[in-house]
């Protein structure tokens, strides 16, 4: 887990705006869910009401959720009895 979180935590923006970062690791935090956890969440900080931007971030923050989970039953085994 923490292989998974740690560099996400990095790319996300929290620490240095992401349009600073070398065009590298600027490409790389751009696929990365917690990016847009992040940009949704100025999003929330900058407007009153809701906007496109904040409708997709939230729709790729939950539709990773729903991948991830999706792949965790998948690999789990059956157990008949």
């Amino acid at each position: 887990m923490p292989a998974v979180i740690f560099p996400q935590l990095l790319l996300c923006g929290l620490f240095t705006p992401r349009d600073t970062m070398h065009p590298v690791l600027e490409a790389i935090s751009d696929v990365l869910p917690m990016s847009y956890a992040v940009d949704g969440m100025n999003e929330v900080l900058h407007h009153t009401d809701l906007t496109t931007d904040f409708v997709r971030d939230a729709l790729v923050v939950a539709g990773c959720a729903l991948l991830v989970l999706t792949l965790g039953a998948a690999t789990l085994r059956r157990r008949t009895t």
